[in-house]
Formats: structure tokens, sequence, C-alpha cells
């Protein structure tokens, strides 16, 4: 399975906290194992992602970073492609198949206005159409071709609830009790 780690540049509060909290959770369903964030630390948003990871399982992680070109240098070392996720980049669909070499990725996320340094330090700026549109509907589509559509089928470990698969109604059921 691929590792997938998130980066959110520049989070504000209170303006981006629901924007943020969006994004954590489409990383969090379709895929990424850690999302680190810039910014101004907010403990609420922290504890937000932290109850959802305990209600409804698995492991994801969100963690707050004070220097995002250290971390991005860090990770690299680690064994990471960086992709910044931009409507400038190129297409996904042109790179998709250059981009499924790789297993572990680093995908940087703007909030406020990007400074072009990260531009420069990526290893691919990656466009999910060139219209202006939310890095919400952009991380999620990139994680969808990455993973394939198998991140659909995650089934999360841990947790308190669960949900029951219906064609009308919602039934989440409590395992725990």
């Amino acid at each position: 399975m691929r590792e997938i780690w998130i980066l959110r540049l520049g989070h504000r509060v209170p303006r981006d906290q629901r924007v943020s909290t969006h994004l954590a959770l489409a990383a969090r369903a379709l895929g990424a194992s850690k999302m680190f964030y810039t910014g101004v630390r907010d403990p609420e948003f922290e504890g937000s992602i932290d109850r959802v990871r305990r209600n409804w399982g698995g492991e994801f992680r969100l963690e707050y970073i004070e220097d995002p070109i250290d971390f991005i240098m860090n990770v690299r070392s680690m064994g990471f492609i960086i992709i910044h996720l931009t409507m400038y980049g190129i297409p996904l669909n042109y790179i998709l198949d250059e981009l499924l070499k790789h297993e572990k990725f680093l995908v940087i996320v703007g909030g406020e206005k990007v400074p072009s340094e990260y531009f420069h330090i990526s290893d691919f700026n990656v466009a999910i159409g060139g219209q202006p549109h939310s890095e919400i509907s952009a991380l999620a589509i990139f994680l969808d071709r990455i993973f394939q559509g198998a991140e659909l089928d995650l089934h999360f470990s841990g947790g308190i609830y669960r949900v029951v698969s219906s064609k009308k109604g919602k039934y989440p059921i409590n395992i725990k009790d």
C-alpha cells in the first residue's frame, strides 16, 4: 500500500478551520496516513480530527509543524516524492503513469497564496484541471487516482462506530456496546 502524507500550508484560525477539517477528513477517509499543517497552531482542529480517529478507527494522525521547508527536505530524504497540488501544474492525467511508479508521497496543499518556493521545491506540480476549485476536491481526486479506487474499500480498525450500508436510511452502529 502506498504511503501518502499531506502538508496543509497556511492554516488560519478561524477562517480555515472548516476547510482544513474537511481536508483532513477527506485525506483520512481516502487513504492518507498523516496530515501536517502550518500557519497557526489550532488545538481545536487537532482535537476534532483525533475524535474522528477515536470514534471511527484508523491510524490517521494530524501534526502541526513550524518549518515546512525543513520538513519537506527531511521527508524527501526518507524517499518521499514531493507533489504540489496546484491548478498551474501539469494535468494529473498526463503524468499519472509516472506518479504510479512511486510508493511514498508528500502532497502539498495550499491554503492562502502559496509562495513560489513550493513550486520549485516540489518534484511535481500537479493540476486537477486548470480552473479554480477547492483544495478538498483536488486532494480527493488525486488520492482516488493514486489508489486507483482501492481507497473506497478501506476498513479502519479500532473505533466505536461503523456504518451498515443501506439502500435507504442511515444505520450507524456502536460496535463497542
